[in-house]
């Protein structure tokens, strides 16, 4: 664990992950899943959502449409690992042809997924849900380089630049510090 961090560990003890210090904890962050789970939300001094892990949630669904992709960061997280299958950390892009903003024209976000690595110049929408028992969980967020708001990296327009900067390699070291507890 990086120093001058701590760890959470989910009001149902089953997951823990480490975080800076500063960050804080929201749990639970809103509703949990029905039958249980736990729902908890990070965020940095500014307020501003650096991520959220939920258990107990449902996974999968269909591929209607395939869009063009980025993959910008990729790391196994065996720790994680269900019934064979390897969960790893992504940062990631979809690029919606049909959106006239050009701030909706693509999508980023960071998190853990057991979806299969993409391939060829297409990919099915970003699914960062990873097998957990009883049925799956979610942790991670999104990238938006429109946003201003207090607390953001300044100029950060690219997700490669953002790969390189002090929050985005702190949330990178929480996701993937996610591991059973105890």
């Amino acid at each position: 664990m990086p120093e001058g961090w701590k760890t959470f560990t989910t009001s149902d003890g089953k997951l823990a992950f480490d975080l800076p210090s500063e960050w804080t904890v929201k749990d639970p962050a809103g509703q949990t899943p029905p039958g249980g789970g736990v729902f908890v939300e990070v965020r940095n001094p500014a307020g501003k959502s650096m991520a959220t892990l939920r258990t107990n949630m449902v996974v999968g669904a269909e591929c209607l449409k395939k869009q063009p992709y980025g993959m910008y960061d990729s790391e196994p997280l065996p720790a994680l690992k269900q019934s064979g299958s390897t969960p790893r950390f992504t940062f990631e892009s979809r690029q919606d042809d049909t959106a006239t903003d050009p701030a909706k024209t693509t999508m980023l976000a960071y998190g853990i997924t057991s979806a299969p690595e993409p391939t060829g110049p297409t990919a099915c929408p970003i699914a960062h849900f990873f097998s957990w028992p009883p049925s799956g969980a979610m942790f991670g967020g999104v990238y938006n380089p429109f946003d201003t708001t207090p607390g953001n990296p300044p100029n950060v327009d690219t997700p490669e630049a953002y790969t390189e900067t002090p929050e985005y390699k702190n949330i990178r070291a929480m996701i993937t510090s996610l591991r059973p507890a105890g």
